[in-house]
């Protein structure tokens, strides 16, 4: 998952990260979006961009009848409802490996975003299909540099055995302490990638103290 605000880069990070599967990698892709942002040329993989109200009614129809070409590889372009939800996790669960977004500030808000598109009887076990399920989100957000021009901060948080289990264990509120403390092993915490901007001169302090508040962090 990539997550953010609008206007925070997720598109272009998205796109990077296909376009060096693309580079790479021989995978049948497919992408279902609305708009489509970035045509692909086609290089190793195989790959089919649909776009909303032009190729397909909905992101949930367009899944479900993704299937029928056995892909490696789906973008979805957004993740707007309970539909797109359990299509995108069902997916994820039979060996697909799925992108999306949603728009959310944080590692940890974007699990709780996902888990409350469910009704309450049922988010249980979507915890725990969640949390076998996932890889990783990175949120991420755009700062006005000193130069004037904008930088992205980001936060990233991989599925380890100890966020697996907070998610089942629904204490998803200390997957920001494990990200904080795990740096090692590549997690990045969004406030102290900010700092070494900072810390850099690349931004002013206010500047990111302005974007946080606004974003309630």
């Amino acid at each position: 998952m990539v997550t953010g605000p609008t206007g925070s880069g997720k598109s272009t990070s998205l796109v990077a990260m296909l376009q060096y599967i693309n580079e790479n990698r021989s995978e049948n892709m497919i992408t279902i979006e609305d708009p489509i942002e970035f045509i692909f040329e086609p290089k190793k993989c195989i790959i089919s961009q649909r776009e909303i109200g032009h190729d397909t009614w909905n992101f949930g129809n367009a899944l479900r009848s993704s299937m029928r070409e056995d892909p490696d590889i789906i973008f979805v372009g957004e993740i707007r409802d309970r539909e797109t939800a359990e299509s995108a996790l069902s997916l994820a669960e039979t060996g697909h490996l799925v992108f999306s977004t949603l728009h959310t500030n944080s590692a940890a808000n974007t699990v709780n975003r996902y888990i409350s598109f469910f009704p309450p009887e049922i988010q249980e076990s979507v915890c725990d299909r969640l949390a076998e399920s996932l890889i990783g989100v990175q949120s991420q957000m755009l700062v006005k540099s000193k130069m004037g021009t904008r930088v992205g901060i980001y936060e990233l948080m991989l599925n380890t055995t100890s966020v697996r289990n907070n998610i089942k264990k629904r204490e998803i509120e200390q997957i920001d302490n494990i990200i904080e403390t795990s740096s090692l092993i590549g997690m990045i915490n969004l406030k102290k990638y900010g700092q070494r901007l900072i810390d850099k001169q690349i931004v002013d302090p206010k500047e990111l103290e302005w974007l946080m508040r606004g974003n309630g962090l």
